[in-house]
């Protein structure tokens, strides 16, 4: 029986030299992985619809026997073409892709967790880059897995927690218009990287490509 689903490509590798294994946040069915069989032939049906961000409506055939599904149809939604023309936008991007994976359980729906993910590669490719974008999603992650840091009692400056609060309850469009300072952005990337390291162990990879080496902790 086949399933319909919307999502996000967060990753792809090959499997054959003719199919690939696509791996999708949605929002119905959580994170799943599906087999493009023949993806990788030039005059395959798939042929430019599966790339890194993509956002689709896909049909497969779930597996009874493990958890790589059959991809039957896909119909590209949004590209988000321009995180492919500026490296560190992309970056962002790969980040934010990773630590979803890293954070949620395959199979295991997070409406909330694809919407934010949906809503920032929307806003990524909207806007210039800026090094405190990452720290928003990743604040905002924290959020959607209920895993939200007590902003009363983080130890940064009063402007700052207003400025977390800010991030917390408006929409990206909001969070793009906010202009913290130098001062303010160093506390945020302070408190955060002590904050997923008590809860992750370790930081998320990508994440000092991601907010530039230079300006990382």
């Amino acid at each position: 029986m086949e399933e319909r689903a919307k999502g996000l490509i967060l990753r792809t590798r090959p499997l054959t030299e003719t199919s690939l294994i696509v791996h999708w946040l949605t929002a119905d069915a959580g994170r799943i992985a599906t087999v493009a069989k023949g993806a990788r032939r030039p005059k395959s049906a798939f042929r430019g619809k599966l790339d890194l961000f993509f956002m689709a409506d896909f049909t497969f055939a779930r597996s009874r026997r493990s958890e790589l599904h059959t991809l039957r149809e896909v119909r590209l939604t949004e590209t988000h073409a321009p995180l492919r023309r500026d490296l560190d936008l992309l970056q962002q991007a790969a980040y934010a892709a990773g630590f979803v994976e890293r954070a949620t359980e395959r199979e295991t729906p997070v409406p909330e967790v694809f919407d934010l993910m949906r809503g920032f590669l929307g806003a990524l490719a909207d806007h210039p880059w800026r090094m405190d974008s990452v720290l928003w999603f990743e604040l905002k992650l924290l959020a959607a897995l209920g895993m939200q840091p007590d902003v009363d009692e983080a130890r940064v400056s009063q402007r700052t927690r207003s400025l977390m609060r800010e991030v917390l309850v408006g929409d990206w469009n909001a969070a793009f218009q906010t202009a913290p300072d130098p001062g303010q952005v160093k506390e945020f990337v302070h408190f955060l990287h002590g904050f997923l390291i008590y809860h992750f162990d370790r930081l998320p990879a990508g994440r000092s490509a991601a907010l530039k080496q230079e300006t990382a902790v």
